[in-house]
């Protein structure tokens, strides 16, 4: 295990900041990127989701920022929007070691005129998707002329989701000399193609093979298409799981499972694509913070899903790419945790699963469905509840603030609160379920900073 400390490059403000966050060891792929990083070489590696790739850029990133210039000086893209919240978060964790650093994301599902608006003044560091980013270059609202370092985070995703020629267009947009920094989870050949246009002799790393599963212990089970509810249900009954994600492939079928897991009082969210996005936050900050127990899923969810310690995967139905499944079910085992799946596989899937079992190079763990069809039904409620207070970042909103208000005036113990998750506009508190009433009553009719509030229960 190789410290932080060891980075002489970082400032001791930074490696304080590191240590605060609980980062005292680096990952194999901070410990393999970060020397080259910080030294300015552009890098190409493969990393997975949780491998620590956002600290090993965005400290680099962070690195190049002169908070005194203000101009855009650090790009990164990503291909969806739960990862760019996700990324431009974690920038602003490593970013406190300094002030003033101003960090923006650039994501469809948002208006433009908002977003024009904090454009006003540059930010220092754009993280965006690149449809988003890309029309705001062509609207001359967004000005990447002087950045000194891209990253293309997840960069095989958006060749799958098409974004080939927006990258190209971005790019044209950006300054010769700069440090590019490319991180994918597989190498398909497209990868090597986009390196050698955009990159200068980088440093190659592969920290392991992406057939190589962490630790996970995976259950499949040969199902009738009938019995998968009820299977469905015997599992998170059997396995009573803090959270789970069930995968799905349709929106009609996360949307069914949700309805029937609620009638058994399970607590079930739906996010799919057809959400309108301000609902997809919502269901993500909802499931991160505990107030519900199960996220019924597309594979919009996959990648970027920013829950810490996931107990249990279902794959509802398997996904059609092995290299999805492997996505998926890597959404629990992360930070050296050990992971569950259970795939629920129905006749018409057991040509996935075949192919499944040839990526892996494995035979594939099946079990009988005895024990799960004679499992009782059990309720699965939330402990937690969700209050939603208007006021975010913009309104100065911090999370000391409101936390001071409920265990103020409100009366609560500092147990009895959650997560609390700041954005733009608005804070969203997790409080426990037997108290959330009562919590907020008294934001309403108290007072937050010197300022009246308004809340509403999400749930």
């Amino acid at each position: 295990m190789t410290a932080f400390s060891t980075l002489t490059q970082l400032p001791a403000s930074q490696l304080t900041n590191l240590a605060e966050m609980g980062y005292h060891s680096m990952t194999p792929i901070q410990a393999a990127a970060l020397p080259a990083i910080l030294q300015g070489s552009d890098v190409r590696a493969q990393a997975k989701t949780g491998s620590g790739k956002t600290a090993a850029f965005g400290l680099g990133v962070l690195q190049r920022i002169d908070v005194s210039r203000y101009a855009t000086q650090g790009l990164v893209l990503c291909p969806t929007r739960e990862l760019a919240d996700q990324v431009a978060g974690e920038l602003r964790r490593l970013a406190r070691f300094t002030q003033n650093i101003k960090i923006l994301t650039l994501c469809g599902g948002q208006p433009l005129s908002a977003q024009r608006d904090s454009l006003q003044h540059a930010p220092h560091i754009v993280v965006g998707t690149p449809g988003r980013v890309l029309d705001h270059l062509k609207r001359e609202t967004l000005k990447i002329s002087a950045i000194s370092c891209l990253v293309l985070d997840e960069a095989d995703r958006m060749l799958e989701m098409g974004f080939r020629d927006d990258i190209d267009a971005i790019i044209s947009y950006t300054p010769v000399e700069r440090q590019t920094l490319l991180f994918s989870a597989t190498w398909p050949q497209g990868i090597a193609q986009i390196s050698q246009r955009i990159q200068r002799q980088p440093l190659t790393i592969e920290t392991d093979d992406v057939a190589e599963l962490p630790a996970i212990e995976q259950r499949f089970y040969e199902v009738s298409g009938r019995e998968k509810l009820s299977l469905l249900i015997g599992v998170l009954s059997q396995q009573q799981p803090v959270s789970c994600v069930v995968f799905c492939n349709t929106r009609r079928e996360c949307n069914d499972i949700v309805q029937a897991l609620t009638e058994q009082q399970i607590s079930a969210l739906a996010l799919h694509g057809d959400l309108e996005q301000r609902d997809r936050d919502e269901m993500m900050i909802r499931f991160a913070n505990g107030s519900c127990r199960v996220l019924v899923a597309t594979d919009v969810a996959a990648r970027g899903l920013d829950i810490k310690s996931l107990a249990l995967v279902v794959n509802y139905q398997l996904a059609f790419d092995p290299e999805v499944h492997i996505h998926r079910i890597g959404r629990t085992a992360r930070a050296g945790e050990q992971g569950y799946a259970v795939s629920l596989v129905a006749a018409d899937e057991m040509v996935r699963a075949h192919a499944l079992e040839d990526y892996l190079q494995q035979t594939l763990n099946w079990q009988s469905t005895a024990a799960l069809k004679a499992v009782t039904p059990q309720p699965l409620p939330a402990e937690m509840s969700t209050l939603c207070i208007d006021g975010g970042r913009k309104a100065k909103m911090r999370a000391g603030d409101i936390l001071g208000a409920l265990t103020g005036d409100a009366g609560l113990s500092a147990d009895q609160v959650g997560k609390i998750t700041i954005t733009a506009t608005h804070a969203w508190v997790a409080i426990r379920h037997d108290v959330a009433r009562r919590a907020l009553k008294q934001l309403q009719q108290g007072k937050i900073k010197g300022k009246n509030c308004r809340a509403r229960l999400m749930s």
